[in-house]
Formats: C-alpha cells, structure tokens, sequence
C-alpha cells in the first residue's frame, strides 16, 4: 500500500493527491500507485464522459481515479461491508456525487439489469479465480458498450482467458501483478 497503512492517494485529476481511508481487511490488495499510473496514462484519451464499472471494487481507487480525471460516472461493486462504507465515506468526503456504490458481490450485481459501460475494472480477489466467470457475464449480459475498454489485473504469470471478442490493447507487470487493458470488438455484421 502507498502512504501510510491504512491510506492511498489518488494521483492525478481533479482529486488529485486526495487520500482514500482503506480498512485493514484480510484480502484487500489496492492497485499500486505505479500500476494506476501507467492504466490512466493509457485510458487517458478515453476518460472524458465516460460511463464506469469498478467491479470488486475494494478501495475503489480505480473508480474514483477515473471519476477525478474526468469519467461522468460510476459504479462501485462491493460486497463487504466494511470496505463498501469506507467507500461510501471516502465518496462523500471527496464530495463526489457521480458514484453509487452496489454493496453486493459482483456475481450477484451481473444477475440484475445490465446497463452499458464504457469502462469496466475487472479485479477480483485473486484467490477467487472468478476472471473468467466475470468476463462471459460482462460480455453476454448487456454490461459492455459496443466499444468498451476492460481493465483485468491478475498474478503475474497468469493470463485469466477473456472473452473471444476483447483485443488486447496494452499489458504490463509490476511486482507480482500483471494487468492489461483490453478493448471491445464486436464483429461486423
């Protein structure tokens, strides 16, 4: 974590060097600030209006930088209850008003009705092994604007297979995380 425990920092945007309050619970594992750094330097022609999903949302630290860089809004998934309130007062602290935050998991929330995004974070708990579960229901179930970007961070070493129709934009590692952005192609028709 960067900071002090217990505290990350959003790094750039409207909130920038804002700090998110992060509870200690077994499992939360925040992006590193390097890993967001380089994901927004990459999404950062695609942020302006754009509609997000911050899937496993943890922190929400994704969500958030998107939303201070410009995304007109987005959804937080989370099931636990500590981290989903933390969420929410990190949101009304920072006076962000364009977040909701779902207090369910993510298997659950892709059971209701889907709503585009253009933007989607697929993080889960890697001890979880749900990436490919995920992927398949963001893909069928109406969750994915026609050309939405995916964000999927993994273990290092691990490829997690994503749906036939999502192309690899850029990909990277950092310690023991790999994560890459993948982009919506939908065949012509």
């Amino acid at each position: 974590m960067n900071g002090r425990p217990g505290r990350i920092r959003i790094i750039g945007g409207s909130l920038r060097n804002s700090r998110l309050e992060v509870p200690e619970l077994p499992g939360l594992r925040p992006t590193p600030e390097r890993v967001r750094e380089t994901l927004f330097n990459w999404l950062a022609p695609m942020l302006a209006g754009a509609r997000v999903l911050d899937l496993c949302a943890g922190t929400g630290a994704l969500g958030i930088e998107a939303l201070s860089r410009g995304a007109a809004g987005a959804c937080f998934v989370e099931p636990e209850a500590r981290a989903a309130r933390a969420l929410r007062d990190n949101l009304a602290r920072l006076k962000v008003t364009a977040g909701e935050v779902a207090a369910i998991d993510a298997q659950g929330f892709l059971s209701g009705t889907p709503r585009p995004f253009d933007l989607v974070f697929l993080d889960p708990p890697f001890a979880l092994d749900l990436w490919g579960t995920l992927a398949a229901r963001l893909e069928q179930g109406g969750w994915l604007a026609g050309q939405a970007w995916i964000y999927v961070e993994s273990p290092r070493g691990q490829l997690p297979a994503v749906p036939a129709d999502w192309s690899p934009h850029r990909e990277g590692q950092a310690g023991e995380v790999r994560f890459a952005l993948y982009r919506r192609a939908l065949p012509l028709s």
